[in-house]
């Protein structure tokens, strides 16, 4: 396995011989304005370039859509990826979508997704606490399986919850990315995990890896 991170959520996932592009956030640097209500009025989005050329980064098997927002599918991306590349989504609602923008390999992941011989489970999140959840709306993260390879939790958007916890516990898995930083707008708090919240996920993790001794 091997994981880089582009910026932001967006990953390349290299797992049992495939190559997954993971939340693509794909505009040069300074591409879009800065999120309303929120910190940083004077910087535009996406706040740094890309790390490696955009070949390197599209050059993959699969694509794993968490969730629609811009800073984890844009305008970029709808532009770059090829149209016929297999494309996983949380939901038949992502998943029309998506297909207005001429992506015609798109799948809505379960919790026994199999692409290969590789399995992918969504997972559950939420994007934030209280009244924000109604705006931020459905997430999802997704775990990769593989008998030779150890088990990989993508977390995605969300907030320490039960049912994070729950992933852990159920699948125990051996290396888990979260989204951190605790990015809020300037009212209704973290949409995604802060300190708190990955000590949490460490604390969980630890306890799930003695039980599996």
């Amino acid at each position: 396995m091997n994981v880089t991170q582009i910026r932001n959520a967006t990953l390349v996932v290299e797992y049992a011989g495939k190559k997954f592009l993971v939340d693509p956030f794909l505009a040069d640097k300074a591409s879009y304005p800065p999120f309303p209500n929120s910190l940083r009025q004077d910087e535009f989005n996406p706040l740094v370039g890309l790390p490696t050329s955009m070949d390197n980064i599209i050059n993959v098997d699969a694509v794993i859509v968490t969730h629609l927002h811009i800073d984890h599918f844009d305008d970029a991306a709808k532009e770059v990826l090829s149209k016929d590349i297999k494309m996983f989504v949380q939901n038949e609602e992502d998943a029309q979508e998506v297909k207005k923008f001429g992506f015609q390999n798109v799948e809505v992941l379960q919790e026994d997704t199999i692409f290969e011989d590789i399995k992918l489970i969504k997972t559950k999140g939420e994007h934030g606490r209280g009244e924000i959840l109604k705006i931020a709306g459905n997430v999802c993260g997704v775990i990769f399986k593989h008998p030779n390879e150890k088990t990989f939790y993508v977390a995605g958007d969300t907030v320490w919850y039960e049912a994070v916890q729950e992933v852990i516990e159920t699948h125990k898995p051996e290396i888990i990315g979260v989204n951190g930083g605790g990015n809020q707008f300037l009212q209704g708090g973290s949409l995604i995990m802060g300190k708190d919240d990955i000590y949490e996920v460490f604390k969980a993790a630890l306890l799930s890896a003695i039980w599996k001794l």
